[in-house]
């Protein structure tokens, strides 16, 4: 590749030939402010709309200021950043912005997050410089995940580049023009009449308030104040690695102890383990792996533990449909088993247990209203909070999770084994169900470094492998995490069904590390690569790494279920999937 010489604010660099004025400005350690701008948005794809024009600089012997984002850079070139003329035209541009902007930063749900308003604070702006009409748009609530307030649209397509380039979703498009245009549904219509997959990747990218996660936070305390409900609390694996980072801890630390003691400090009556539902779905799908296997029928099984991928399947492969496994998420197994297994050993009616979910993703608010997760019109899951929101709920109360100390997780729906805490991440899934699906066959144990299905791991979008699972047997899988790179599998699959026998699916670039609701963060995918770490630290840490071995699963069975996959399993455990 031919590299290309320019100056910068009298400073000389080279570049490779491609590169940006905002490339080569970075290579210099030289700040051009930003704002449509995103080379962070997953699976390789960066936003370059230059639509805000906050990034504009000053070329030499060009009559118009360039936006640095996307104008290539030229042998020879010369760039001004911070001429009075480029530095006026970015102060005109940001105060445009802020006239037809609602300036409702105090009870915005973006504020401590929102781009918008750190630029302006960058800039010094203290007053709206321009005044007269502002765009209104009404607040689109209509789904139970995602809110839309198109008011608050800057109109930079970071959400429209992700859903459609990136998940390749197609839910969201630029409506309209000039004054009143902004990035909606097709035709504006309630994004729960879509084709939305509500896996919240819109959310993280969103430089504002225009598009956030719909809170349940006041419902929760209602709930936990309510002497009249028992509120228990479960926590999903990716949690623990992700909420640290907001008190101080290294990115990716897992303090699940801290956070268990942080949840009772909140006020739940119980504090339970997503994990153990985990070691729970894996006794069920890894039978039914087995099952399938066996029976040479509906392969390649895929996983079914993400709501955000089952939404895009019932949308986009209907006629795939009968291949993903029938288990409910670990979120939704939880909830079943707490409603009743739980709730008879307590003593508690159904309807009585409440059951809040904390997780790092929005389409798990979704998947919890749907209407099969609700027999007898009693929810298996009343709320999700998303890790963020946890954030926010710990500051209101005050607590500190670096000034707790760590607490265990209550029993019986507590235990968990290591193979639990890998679900968060890429290839978690597909992993702990083979070390179990191998005892299932063999009657043994893997051993030593063989527990480590190593040819899945990483935060590669698409991976495949050859899985031994009985000596001389092996099965060919493939794991891909964004739903982009799940189209290519399932476009795969339907041309050549034979190829692999198992996958797994994770709707966010990188699994649930990546959710929707998870600390922003920031441009920075190293976060990505330090959560993943944080997890599989946990898995190695502990003596119990095979779900198939956790005591209070067996319990379980013993007491209630049964067996994997008898009747009252299926019942409980287990559900259908629909074309949308």
């Amino acid at each position: 590749m031919n590299n290309v010489n320019l100056t910068i604010n009298g400073k000389q660099v080279t570049v490779p030939a491609g590169s940006t004025i905002l490339d080569a400005a970075r290579k210099l350690n030289i700040n051009i402010p930003t704002l449509c701008y995103c080379d962070k948005l997953g699976c390789g794809i960066s936003n370059k709309p230059a639509s805000c024009r906050i990034c504009v600089v000053e070329v030499e012997r060009r009559r118009n200021l360039a936006p640095a984002c996307a104008t290539p850079v030229m042998e020879g070139m010369v760039v001004h950043t911070n001429s009075q003329r480029a530095l006026n035209a970015r102060r005109t541009v940001l105060e445009l912005m802020l006239s037809d902007h609602p300036q409702q930063c105090l009870t915005c749900a973006k504020s401590q997050d929102c781009e918008l308003r750190m630029l302006a604070a960058e800039f010094g702006i203290q007053e709206i410089a321009f005044s007269g009409a502002k765009n209104r748009f009404a607040v689109d609530d209509s789904s139970e995940a995602i809110m839309r307030d198109l008011s608050k649209c800057i109109m930079c397509r970071r959400c429209e580049t992700v859903c459609n380039n990136v998940q390749t979703v197609g839910a969201l498009t630029g409506n309209g023009r000039g004054f009143s245009a902004k990035v909606g549904t097709a035709s504006m219509i309630p994004l729960a009449d879509t084709n939305c997959t509500f896996c919240g990747q819109c959310v993280n990218v969103c430089p504002v308030g225009a598009i956030t996660g719909i809170s349940y936070v006041k419902k929760v305390w209602a709930a936990i104040n309510n002497p009249a409900k028992t509120v228990i609390v479960q926590t999903a694996p990716a949690v623990r690695v992700a909420v640290g980072q907001e008190f101080g801890f290294e990115a990716g630390a897992p303090v699940t102890g801290k956070l268990v003691a942080g949840l009772r400090a909140l006020g739940f009556d119980k504090v339970f383990d997503t994990n153990f539902s985990a070691d729970l779905t894996i006794m069920e799908e890894g039978n039914e792996i087995v099952e399938r296997i066996k029976a040479g029928k509906n392969l390649p099984i895929l996983t079914s533990c993400c709501p955000g991928w089952i939404n895009f399947i019932e949308h986009n492969y209907p006629d795939l449909l009968h291949i993903p496994s029938s288990c409910k998420s670990p979120q939704q197994m939880f909830g079943a088993i707490a409603k009743s297994y739980y709730a008879e050993k307590i003593g508690v009616k159904p309807e009585d247990l409440i059951v809040v979910s904390i997780m790092p993703c929005q389409a798990k608010k979704y998947e919890a209203a749907r209407p099969e997760f609700a027999p007898n019109g009693v929810r298996d899951v009343d709320y999700v909070v998303t890790t963020r929101e946890l954030c926010k709920m710990f500051r209101e109360a005050g607590v500190n999770l670096a000034n707790m100390d760590d607490d265990k997780f209550d029993s019986p729906l507590g235990e968990s084994s290591g193979a639990a805490d890998i679900f968060g991440v890429t290839g978690g899934v597909l992993e702990a169900a083979c070390r179990s699906v191998y005892f299932m066959l063999n009657g043994k144990n893997l051993e030593g470094d063989a527990i480590n299905f190593r040819a899945v791991r990483g935060l590669d979008g698409i991976k495949e492998a050859k899985v031994e699972i009985a000596p001389g047997k092996s099965i060919n899988v493939a794991v891909c995490s964004g739903l982009g790179n799940a189209r290519k599998v399932l476009d795969e699959v339907r041309k050549n069904p034979d190829r692999f026998q198992a996958i797994e699916i994770m709707a966010c670039p990188g699994g649930c590390i990546n959710g929707g609701g998870q600390p922003f963060l920031h441009g920075d995918t190293a976060l990505l690569e330090k959560r993943m770490k944080g997890l599989y630290t946990e898995d190695e840490g502990k003596t119990l790494r095979l779900s198939h071995e956790n005591a209070d699963i067996k319990k379980l069975y013993e007491e209630y279920l049964g067996t994997p996959g008898s009747e009252k399993a299926h019942h409980l455990l287990h559900t259908n999937y629909h074309e949308k």
